[in-house]
């Protein structure tokens, strides 16, 4: 009997089999079949024919799925969905939807496989995101809005809908004793200083409280401001930039980042561009310009 040809669903089945696994080889789904075998430095092998874009699907996601040592850093992942142009909303700061389906999936994905996913409240007020996983299977990750001076309406779906745990961070100084435990409610946590301050987030600083309540794999979702904060800081290991067959002419930009006199200060990550259908993906590797563990 011929092998059976791995499809995206049942690779994306794999990939969900594969959060938080190494050494070890993973089924075909529904079958006693070997599919999939993980290394414990990160790489696998694919044990079975798969389509092309089941195989993209699993190059893209299994690097996301590997553990995070409990002593370790945390590992991140950022995301833009912009335009042709580098747009990632109009001067109104409009922005659904830059991206088709597809990226809207994959993005659904990319909260899939995360402890947390955290927003700006400018995105957070403009966009009134569910940050749920309702594209595609897998659990919910837990909300995170940095809101230090309470801008996103206590009606928005982050506050109301009761489908995953949010954390609210609020201005106030931090104190670990305090944190409550992670329920199904929002949970306001004071940790951005002074409400009358003005100044930039430490994205350092938010990884670190995120570590205290055991959320080590973290995607930075938006915006362009709140992305480009964790970028700067070098905090990234990944980015996923989702560029859209569209034009805008005008509208924010999709990165907000110091100023280069010359290219060689370019940021120049590892690169691999894959389809996705409605949109491309450019996923961008990081890691080898952070420490290691």
């Amino acid at each position: 009997m011929a092998a059976r040809t791995l499809d995206i669903d049942s690779a994306w089945e794999l990939v969900l089999s594969a959060v938080n696994r190494t050494n070890v080889t993973l089924p075909l789904p529904g079958t006693d079949k070997e599919a999939v075998k993980l290394n414990g430095h990160g790489a696998w092998h694919l044990m079975q024919p798969a389509t092309g874009e089941a195989k993209d699907l699993l190059s893209v996601f299994l690097p996301l799925c590997r553990p995070v040592a409990e002593d370790g850093r945390p590992k991140v992942i950022g995301q833009l969905g912009q335009s042709l142009d580098g747009r990632i909303a109009t001067v109104t700061g409009r922005s659904r939807f830059i991206n088709g389906d597809d990226g809207i999936t994959h993005l659904h994905r990319i909260r899939a496989v995360s402890d947390a996913v955290i927003v700006g409240a400018g995105t957070a007020s403009t966009d009134n995101p569910r940050l749920t996983v309702r594209r595609t299977s897998g659990r919910n990750p837990v909300r995170v809005v940095i809101d230090r001076h309470h801008r996103v309406p206590d009606s928005h779906h982050l506050f109301t809908d009761g489908e995953a745990p949010t954390l609210r961070l609020v201005a106030g100084h931090y104190d670990k004793s305090r944190n409550p435990s992670i329920g199904s409610g929002v949970s306001e946590i004071p940790c951005l200083g002074d409400a009358d301050a003005e100044a930039p987030i430490d994205p350092e600083f938010i990884l670190e409280v995120l570590a205290d309540f055991g959320l080590k794999k973290v995607f930075v979702e938006g915006g362009g401001v709140t992305v480009s904060a964790f970028l700067n800081a070098g905090l990234l290991d990944r980015l996923h930039v989702m560029v859209a067959p569209m034009i805008i002419g005008s509208g924010r930009p999709a990165f907000s980042l110091p100023e280069i006199d010359f290219l060689d200060d370019a940021l120049r990550p590892r690169a691999r561009l894959v389809n996705l259908g409605s949109d491309m993906l450019f996923d961008l590797d990081f890691s080898r310009d952070r420490k290691l563990d």
